[in-house]
C-alpha cells in the first residue's frame, strides 16, 4: 500500500483500518492477522485512524452520514427500521474483512446518525451461540448475543464505539455464569465476569 499522505482519498480500505484500530486494544493478535491480510503496516493503520478522527472533528466536517457515503460510496442496500418510537433508515455497506457482516448506519428522521456498527449481513447464517465457549472474539454482534442469551441488559461502553451487555450464560457443563460482554463497532471483543442481567433486553 505504501505511504498514505493526507491528500490521498480516504477509501473503504482505510475505513477497515479504522475499525481494526479500535479493536487492537482487546485483540491485538486478530488485528495483526487482519492487517497483514490487507497488506498494510501498523503505522498506516494508525495514520488512517488519525485521519478519520481529524475528518470527524474538523470545523468543516461533513455530517456523519455524508462522510460515510463519501468514504464507502453508495450503500449496498437501504431499509426502513423501527427503533423504539423512531422510524429510521438503515444504510448497509459490505466489509471485505468480514464477508458475513455489514456496516450499518441508522439515520433518524431528521437525518442524524442514530447508530453505527457491524451487523450480520441479511441472509447470512447467524452463529450458534449456546454456551460461554461459543462467545469467542469476533464471533457475534451485539444483537446476536442479546438475542441468544436473553434477557440481556446494556452496559455503559468505555468509548463512543464500544458497547457492553450483561447476561447469564451456561458453560459447556451447564453451569450458569453472570457475564459482561464487550463489543467494539458492534462486534464481540471479549467476555468476563459481570453483574447479573436484569429483566428486559436492549
Amino acid at each position: 500500500m505504501g505511504g498514505m499522505p493526507s491528500a490521498e482519498p480516504f477509501t473503504p480500505l482505510h475505513f477497515q483500518l479504522v475499525l481494526l484500530r479500535r479493536m487492537a486494544d482487546h485483540n491485538p493478535g486478530l488485528v495483526e492477522n487482519a492487517r497483514r491480510e490487507l497488506g498494510v503496516s501498523a503505522g498506516e493503520m494508525r495514520e488512517a485512524n488519525k485521519r478519520w478522527q481529524a475528518m470527524a472533528r474538523s470545523p468543516r466536517a461533513r455530517g456523519a452520514a455524508r462522510r460515510y457515503r463519501s468514504v464507502l460510496g453508495p450503500p449496498e442496500s437501504t431499509a426502513a427500521r423501527r427503533v423504539g418510537d423512531l422510524d429510521c433508515e438503515a444504510l448497509l455497506w459490505p466489509v471485505p474483512l468480514w464477508p458475513g457482516l455489514r456496516f450499518e448506519v441508522l439515520l433518524a428522521p431528521d437525518g442524524g446518525v442514530w447508530n453505527e456498527w457491524l451487523i450480520r449481513a441479511p441472509g447470512a447464517p447467524a452463529p450458534r451461540l449456546r454456551t460461554l465457549e461459543d462467545l469467542t472474539p469476533w464471533s457475534c454482534t451485539v444483537e446476536e448475543a442479546a438475542r441468544a442469551f436473553a434477557p440481556a441488559r446494556p452496559l455503559q461502553g468505555t468509548a463512543p464505539t464500544r458497547w457492553g451487555l450483561a447476561f447469564t450464560a451456561p458453560d459447556a457443563q451447564g453451569v450458569r455464569h453472570d457475564v459482561a460482554a464487550e463489543f467494539t463497532w458492534g462486534l464481540l471483543q471479549r467476555t468476563g465476569a459481570g453483574p447479573a442481567a436484569g429483566p428486559g433486553s436492549p
